[in-house]
């Protein structure tokens, strides 16, 4: 059997077996709440049978539907942040061309974006920012913001630029700044849910502001191909998860190596 028709038949297979299921549920409002328990009973009934292994399906479904079908990260009222801390997203090649791996990236308009985000929520309160260098720029030009304190990459002796990552970034703002207090957290709309997964991973209170729209523009011409469409984005960004997830989940099994 060709894959086409090998996964027309599942599909009808899957939908078939899942009807006995949804003429059992409860009369549920229509509301995300009771969505999201049918789709957790679905999942849990297709992989149980993919797997042919109910017990392995219990455990391994609930980081599936978090990795793929949970984006909003947890806000808190911009009244409760202490500072904030703002990821970049894309950036544009040099302007005036040049070893790309000695001349920095302009910011890109995604992160000028992100810039007006961060005025946004000082607007309704005065904290310290710590943001990626991208982001720093259009504070510092665009609105002369005081209290930020600019992530910058690390360059080397013989010049060359090593970008941080998500990752670099939350830890040199543990480096600078400490633990204490809540951080607002300001990241491009579909980056921000693992922004603030790892700006807590770090040890910091995080969360991202309520009420604060993020920006969801992609940019075509943005010097990282996986920030240019969402399709591939969401791609790489559930991939960041499960790799962070699966180091997590190995170190709990096995602590001791």
């Amino acid at each position: 059997m060709d894959r086409r028709r090998f996964f027309t038949a599942a599909a009808a297979t899957t939908a078939a077996a899942s009807l006995p299921l949804l003429a059992a549920e409860p009369a549920f409002a229509d509301s995300t709440d009771a969505q999201d328990k049918r789709l957790t009973r679905l999942m849990l009934d297709a992989l149980g049978r993919e797997l042919d292994d109910p017990a392995t399906a219990a455990v391994v479904e609930p980081h599936i539907q978090d990795v793929g079908f949970n984006w909003h990260p947890p806000v808190v009222a911009v009244a409760d942040i202490d500072y904030i801390v703002a990821y970049s997203f894309g950036n544009r090649a040099p302007a005036g061309g040049g070893d790309p791996a000695k001349v920095l990236y302009e910011p890109g308009p995604v992160n000028e974006a992100l810039a007006d985000t961060i005025a946004a929520v000082r607007k309704q309160k005065t904290v310290p920012v710590f943001a990626q260098w991208e982001i720093a720029r259009f504070l510092s030009s665009k609105y002369n913001m005081t209290q930020v304190i600019s992530i910058e990459p690390v360059i080397a002796k013989d010049g060359t630029i090593t970008y941080l990552s998500t990752d670099g970034v939350a830890a040199q703002v543990v480096a600078q700044r400490g633990t204490g207090g809540t951080a607002g957290v300001i990241g491009f709309r579909d980056h921000v849910k693992r922004c603030v997964q790892t700006t807590r991973d770090r040890g910091m209170t995080a969360f991202a502001p309520a009420g604060i729209d993020m920006p969801g523009t992609y940019d075509p011409e943005s010097g990282q191909p996986w920030t240019r469409r969402r399709d591939l984005y969401l791609l790489h960004d559930m991939y960041a998860q499960m790799a962070v997830l699966r180091a997590k989940e190995i170190a709990k099994a096995y602590p001791n190596g």
